[in-house]
């Protein structure tokens, strides 16, 4: 079966599919992060951040896991939490004195663009995977899981008898 085949016969919405995408995103990004942080810094100005680009990075695993997940909805939520961290991390580099912060405004730009998917997704996702307030939902509080009374149950065993095959000698040992 061909790529485009299995996408037809698949059971996820749209709106699934782009947050597994996005969660797929988010680990690889998280992973560029977390292994090569200079690879990050050194094209933006930013060296010396390392270490707060690998806190974003794991931030950013960690979220990629949640949106692989059944219901990815809060993980596409809280990516903006993320994203406001990784625009913070970069203000820095706006800074005149920065040779590179045209790059900066590249990536706070895909950044915002990013977030502004994330937000449309999660709002996709928040109209599929939210029961309606109106919908009836069954309460089982007063039940126990058994087929009678508790009354009506006991001593209902008092006449069983341990078979033979089943009785241990207590008291006595190997044989």
């Amino acid at each position: 079966m061909n790529s485009l085949q299995s996408l037809a016969t698949s059971s996820l919405a749209p709106s699934d599919r782009l947050a597994r995408g996005l969660g797929y995103f988010a680990l690889g990004i998280g992973l560029l992060q977390l292994l090569a942080p200079r690879r990050i810094t050194r094209p933006l100005g930013l060296e010396g951040r390392e270490t707060l680009v690998r806190a974003c990075g794991a931030g950013k695993m960690l979220n990629g896991i949640g949106a692989l997940s059944d219901n990815p909805t809060p993980a596409i939520r809280t990516r903006f939490a993320g994203n406001a961290l990784d625009l913070a991390l970069l203000a820095p580099g706006l800074s005149t004195d920065n040779p590179k912060r045209d790059n900066v405004r590249l990536v706070m730009a895909l950044l915002l663009g990013c977030t502004l998917l994330e937000a449309l997704t999660a709002r996709s996702l928040s109209e599929r995977h939210v029961r309606p307030r109106d919908m009836h939902v069954a309460d089982y509080g007063q039940r126990s899981g058994f087929p009678r009374p508790a009354e009506a149950m006991r001593g209902a065993a008092g006449d069983f008898r341990t078979p033979a095959d089943m009785r241990a000698e207590i008291g006595v040992g190997p044989a």
